[in-house]
């Protein structure tokens, strides 16, 4: 297999700014926290924690990505990746129980903060995640862990828009079931996209067809090549965001020698590529078609 870069090591510098400015700001809410007696900042701080590792995580993943293919592991350290986004979801997960199950304590007994400093670390950290949305944005499209430690960075802002939200009704009106309330907004935003994220790493993991990849349009493209009579035994799967991989066996149409059949597969691989993005192609050429009973493998 060539070697090709992931999405995710392409965006290692982006990444280890926000890994940065995340870790920064955690020390920040740490001290503000203790300094405020303010249970919602250390609460957020231990959000952060989290984050941090998840945005550690990932940079882990690019580095092992870049790693030569070996003998024992022919594709390379590519899915390490995919292992980086199912751990993101999980602790994403795992995070937004946290906070719902916090509010729930909470609306049964609101604590007292110190609304005003608790507004003020709350904004550091909004201007923070604001850079780091910005830095990752583009690129958590592109790659399932990228699109985990994307998500962190949003789970944070949302939680310094509503550490905010919460201190300002609380310094406004002394109302502290705000703070149980924006928390309880927070953690049903958070469950829904990181649902999205782990059915995606799991259907990488499981070698399933890629979402954006419609099998049926790929046999009829590879149907329409030059000395394509037939198509068996297509499979595509994903390695890892951005590298995704075919394996499929064609039958050549009557009458054609053997001798082109090297020029059938430039063919063939030409238009997967140019039609679906797949360079990873694995192509077996065939005189006569097989029994569909004979099965997959």
């Amino acid at each position: 297999m060539s070697e090709q870069i992931s999405v995710t090591a392409k965006n290692r510098r982006s990444l280890w700014i926000v890994f940065g400015l995340t870790f920064t700001y955690f020390v920040v809410e740490v001290v503000g926290g203790l300094l405020t007696n303010s249970l919602a900042l250390l609460a957020d701080a231990a959000h952060m924690l989290t984050d941090v590792g998840g945005l550690g995580l990932a940079l882990f993943a690019a580095w092992m990505s870049r790693k030569p293919a070996t003998p024992q592991r022919t594709y390379g350290y590519y899915r390490i990746e995919i292992l980086a986004a199912l751990a993101n979801a999980v602790v994403l997960f795992l995070m937004a129980f946290f906070i719902l199950f916090e509010a729930y304590r909470r609306f049964s007994e609101p604590p007292e903060v110190s609304s005003l400093p608790m507004m003020a670390v709350a904004a550091v950290g909004l201007v923070v995640n604001l850079i780091g949305i910005w830095l990752l944005h583009r690129s958590s499209g592109e790659s399932l862990n990228m699109k985990g430690a994307y998500l962190e960075v949003v789970s944070d802002l949302l939680g310094s828009v509503g550490v905010i939200v919460a201190a300002a009704v609380m310094w406004a009106t002394g109302w502290y079931y705000a703070d149980p309330l924006f928390g309880v907004v927070i953690g049903l935003f958070i469950l829904p996209r990181t649902w999205g994220l782990m059915k995606q790493a799991v259907n990488v993991l499981l070698e399933g067809t890629p979402a954006h990849i419609n099998p049926a349009e790929v046999e009829a493209s590879m149907l329409g090549v030059e000395g394509v009579a037939s198509v068996h035994d297509l499979h595509v799967w994903t390695i890892t965001s951005g590298i995704d991989a075919l394996s499929v066996h064609v039958v050549l149409v009557g009458g054609v020698d053997p001798g082109v059949a090297d020029a059938v597969i430039d063919r063939a691989s030409a238009t997967l590529k140019e039609n679906f993005g797949i360079s990873h192609t694995t192509i077996q050429v065939e005189k006569t078609d097989r029994k569909a009973s004979e099965g997959p493998f």
